[in-house]
């Protein structure tokens, strides 16, 4: 009995260091599972019931693919009259979509219906982006357009700019940590299009004497749920693909055999699975 009791208790510990020491890729797993057995528009009772029950534990992390579940969750929980928060949910949603110019709006409805009239959402969304780091937004409104200076076709250009903005990239993690939306936002000054998607893509690919150490220290972002699985993915592929070997999560092309190994690889970060291969 007491070796029963040991083992349970073991094993109850193992998992729960485990999702600890995962962070907020356990919350995108358990996303993805419950996306994959339950579909908004059908079962939509018990995708309510399981994604309140997700978050919950998890405030959801401030990448786009966590607030449009998280928003998904609330339209649908307002539609079947389900409890999900009200306006303490709505105006966390508020401040998720803040950096995402202009999407707010489309909440207007809803969060008219919770008592938010229109004001006060334009209020939240303005308080929401004065926590912004304005030096930081400045600073990466010049690196994006430094990253398509000249369109990217001279290549010496390119290169000399990827190092340029991987050296900010460094500086700004140790210092501020992830340039996420919620502080720099997605588009900059004078309109500038910022989406760290790209700008890591091209790190990855062009400057190899940085890779080693943001392989590593974005994966601490991924966990915290600031910079996104398929952003750090992104990276890490290009610079296979860059070095002619065979990509490891597929979000860069599809150029690999190994369907098993690329979707297990794919959930250790948080990625849905693939069907797509060579």
């Amino acid at each position: 009995m007491r070796s029963f009791l040991f083992t349970a208790v073991f094993l109850a510990l193992v998992s729960f260091l485990a999702s600890s020491c995962n962070g907020y890729i356990t919350y995108y797993n358990k996303a993805n599972t419950i996306d994959r057995k339950f579909k908004a528009n059908h079962d939509t009772v018990a995708f309510i019931k399981r994604y309140n029950k997700l978050f919950k534990k998890y405030n959801p992390p401030k990448s786009n693919f966590a607030f449009s579940k998280y928003e998904t969750y609330i339209v649908y929980a307002d539609k079947y009259s389900k409890n999900f928060g009200e306006k303490k949910s709505l105006y966390k949603l508020l401040d998720l979509v803040a950096p995402y110019n202009e999407h707010y709006k489309t909440l207007f409805p809803i969060c008219a219906k919770y008592g938010i009239d229109s004001l006060s959402v334009e209020q939240k969304i303005e308080s929401s982006k004065n926590t912004m780091n304005k030096q930081l937004i400045d600073t990466f409104s010049v690196a994006f357009v430094r990253d398509q200076k000249q369109g990217r076709k001279d290549s010496l250009t390119t290169v000399t700019n990827d190092r340029i903005n991987a050296k900010l990239l460094k500086w700004t993690i140790e210092n501020y940590g992830f340039p996420s939306p919620q502080k720099i936002g997605l588009t900059g000054n004078d309109g500038v299009f910022m989406p760290m998607l790209t700008f890591l893509s091209h790190i990855g690919g062009n400057v190899p004497e940085y890779y080693p150490y943001f392989k590593k220290a974005l994966l601490k972002y991924v966990k915290s749920g600031e910079c996104s699985p398929n952003e750090y993915g992104t990276m890490i592929d290009r610079h296979e693909y860059v070095n002619k070997r065979e990509i490891i999560y597929g979000e860069y092309l599809f150029n690999f055999s190994d369907l098993k190994k690329v979707n297990r690889k794919r959930r250790s970060i948080g990625l849905k699975r693939t069907r797509n291969a060579m």
